[in-house]
């Protein structure tokens, strides 16, 4: 009998983990996501078994949270500009324009204690935030040069559904169309939007560059995600399996973190090379222009986002909106 129970116990089905995101196997976070799923499957020797679905396979952007929080999923990795609409508006902070100037300021804010207190806010919504993933930093592109805020002015330009993101086009003149990453290509394609923000290597990996012909690196605002399980779930998993996937989940970020800006380095180098369209880098002073524009951002949506958050993350980088 007992050895009966042994063998069934042997033969148990694994634990499976749908892991849910919106963009491409080939960028940093779709090859984290992999990765993840080879640590997590070595280290809990079998008894999980992560599936990955890239490419918005599953869901799309607007879809995924809901799905997570109703448990049709297990994992996600969002942008931090998604949680805005779900209700935790202080994620926002991450999308102010020219907040950050460099990864090591993005480094600090995101791993230190703002990091932290933000994930922690997810709880109240059924959520476990497990860790953030960097990316990128986005960049404009158009069909026509953009030099100035003027030559973007009128312009329909592609955003993720966020507040901040909203008005920060509308800083430029320009007209913000709320759309899901997987609907930007042909959306450009045909002219039903302008142009877009996108960081590098998603610019690359969703071959939208191929229906932009010029970027401007403005590096007006950074990509970000946040790795979420469903805490019902999470909460629920035996805890040595629990704690084989923390450690996966803590050298997966490593490993994503580590790449993201070799892997943005590496995109703009294809975009280059495919001769499509034509990389512009501002000059301080254009530079500066687009800084002056978009950083009153930051005085309009404190109310919203939370006026000592804003002056926290300030402390952080040293970031002065009066320069």
């Amino acid at each position: 009998m007992a050895a009966a129970l042994l063998a069934g116990a042997a033969w148990a089905d694994p634990i499976v983990i749908k892991f849910s995101h919106v963009v491409a196997v080939d960028t940093p976070k779709g090859k984290a996501a992999e990765y993840f799923k080879k640590l997590a499957e070595e280290r809990t020797k079998g008894k999980v078994k992560v599936e990955v679905y890239p490419n918005s396979q599953l869901y799309k952007d607007k879809e995924e949270l809901e799905a997570l929080q109703l448990g049709a999923v297990q994992m996600l990795a969002p942008s931090l500009a998604k949680f805005g609409p779900l209700g935790v508006k202080e994620f926002e902070a991450f999308d102010l324009p020219y907040i950050f100037d460099n990864y090591d300021e993005v480094t600090k804010v995101m791993h230190g204690a703002v990091g932290a207190q933000l994930l922690d806010k997810l709880q109240a919504k059924g959520i476990k935030g497990l860790a953030y993933w960097e990316n990128g930093f986005k960049n404009l592109t158009a069909n026509k040069p953009v030099r100035s805020p003027a030559d973007i002015r009128g312009m329909k330009i592609r955003i993720q559904s966020s507040k901040v993101l909203d008005e920060e086009i509308r800083s430029l003149g320009a007209l913000p169309q709320v759309m899901a990453f997987s609907e930007v290509y042909q959306a450009l394609q045909t002219g039903v939007v302008d142009g877009t923000e996108l960081d590098p290597s998603n610019l690359y990996t969703s071959k939208a560059y191929e229906v932009q012909k010029h970027l401007t690196l403005t590096g007006h605002g950074f990509l970000g995600y946040a790795v979420i399980a469903n805490k019902k779930f999470w909460d629920g998993l035996p805890p040595d399996v629990r704690t084989a996937l923390e450690g996966a989940m803590k050298d997966s970020t490593v490993y994503a973190n580590q790449i993201a800006k070799q892997e943005a380095e590496k995109a703009l180098a294809a975009i280059k090379a495919s001769g499509k369209t034509t990389i512009y880098t501002p000059t301080n002073e254009e530079r500066a222009a687009f800084r002056k524009a978009m950083v009153p951002v930051h005085a309009k949506m404190s109310d919203r986002i939370g006026r000592d958050l804003i002056q926290a993350i300030y402390k952080e980088t040293g970031f002065n909106p009066a320069q």
